[in-house]
């Protein structure tokens, strides 16, 4: 099994868990199959390895590979009168292996789970020394939600914040072509019988496969160039990016400018920052209940994105978008395109000059975003 000494190597290297994340374009491309393919290799190699939890979705050579390994038993949870089964964290925690299997990444727990999600669970197994393989489709990412939906049509609800990724020591990309994906989907080799119709008229063709393969490649290649910058010696230092999203209490406005720099800021592994300016106009007696509530939303979602959150009462913007700048080293600006509130209440003003010598002076980007 390709990779597999280089993993277990990563396993032994401290005691920190090492996380390895099986992605792609969507269901049927082969994560599950090659989790568990590994799973026997490492077995092979005398790794202490369990299933910790898997998804077989009953194919018939994925559940075949189950045969001769370790499981844990998953966890049986009582809700609404219904039986339910989770995977067992705390059983995961006490047996303790060297590496435990998880599929469905993006998964939400039963309630009465001690995490509200899977990636939680990952999280809390990576810090007590578990190594963990998982899979993910590129779909659940957090911060492409509302492209994805664009593609897809559907609203995906159940997503991973990227910091996740980040976290990963390996990002292995499973790939197929349009039409590989297509001829196992009408096989049957991805949904019974009865759902292939349905699946080809949907979710399954050929030109939104596509736009998620493209985004998975890439994604998956952005990671790998995150691992070389990490760990490949540098002969000189390159420029650290840091970048500064600049909101208002628009909901919409902001939400995309958070979504699209949390990518930006992703892509170069950069430190970010979310800028929101309260004038007086944006008092909270002064704006509506529900813009402050989408306002409180669009906050939440930075953080959870993985900025950090500044908030500043200043009548004077561009003063304080420019004296954060310089105060945090600043290298790219993100803010909403000219028909967005803040943008217009920047280019109204005379300082809006001020902004852009500022920004010639310390090499700093502007970046206007649609």
């Amino acid at each position: 099994m390709e990779n597999v000494n280089e993993f277990i190597a990563l396993v032994k290297k401290n005691r920190r868990g090492k996380l390895k994340i099986y992605m792609g374009m969507s269901a049927g491309v082969g994560k599950t199959y090659r989790m568990l393919q590994e799973a026997h290799a490492l077995l092979a190699s005398g790794v202490d390895v369990r299933i910790g939890y898997i998804e077989t979705h009953f194919r018939k050579e994925t559940h075949a590979l189950l045969d001769g390994l370790p499981v844990i038993p998953r966890k049986k949870i009582f809700y609404k009168a219904k039986e339910l089964e989770e995977m067992d964290l705390q059983a995961i925690l006490n047996v303790h292996p060297e590496v435990v299997i998880v599929d469905e990444l993006a998964h939400t727990n039963a309630e009465g789970s001690k995490n509200a999600k899977r990636w939680q669970d990952v999280y809390d197994i990576l810090e007590a020394g578990i190594s963990v393989i998982s899979a993910v489709n590129i779909q659940h990412l957090e911060s492409i939600n509302e492209e994805i939906e664009e593609i897809t049509g559907i609203p995906v609800t159940e997503r991973i914040p990227d910091k996740i990724l980040e976290l990963a020591d390996e990002i292995v990309n499973i790939d197929l072509t349009a039409d590989e994906l297509l001829t196992r989907l009408k096989e049957g080799k991805i949904y019974q019988e009865n759902k292939i119709a349905q699946a080809l008229n949907n979710f399954f063709q050929s030109e939104k496969i596509l736009q998620l393969r493209e985004l998975a490649l890439k994604e998956v290649a952005h990671q790998v160039e995150r691992k070389v910058n990490r760990e490949v010696p540098k002969q000189i230092k390159l420029r650290q990016e840091r970048f500064l999203a600049c909101i208002s209490s628009n909901p919409d406005t902001a939400k995309v400018v958070i979504r699209k720099t949390a990518r930006l800021a992703s892509y170069y592994h950069s430190p970010w920052l979310v800028l929101y300016v309260q004038s007086n106009n944006e008092q909270a007696d002064k704006i509506k209940l529900d813009k402050q509530r989408y306002l409180l939303n669009n906050l939440k979602l930075a953080t959870e994105l993985g900025a950090e959150v500044i908030r500043i009462k200043s009548d004077e913007i561009t003063k304080t978008i420019i004296q954060l700048a310089t105060e945090r080293e600043i290298t790219t600006i993100c803010i909403g395109k000219p028909h967005f509130n803040l943008f217009q209440l920047i280019w109204r003003t005379s300082l809006f000059n001020q902004l852009l010598k500022a920004m010639a002076e310390r090499d700093t980007d502007l970046v206007i975003l649609s």
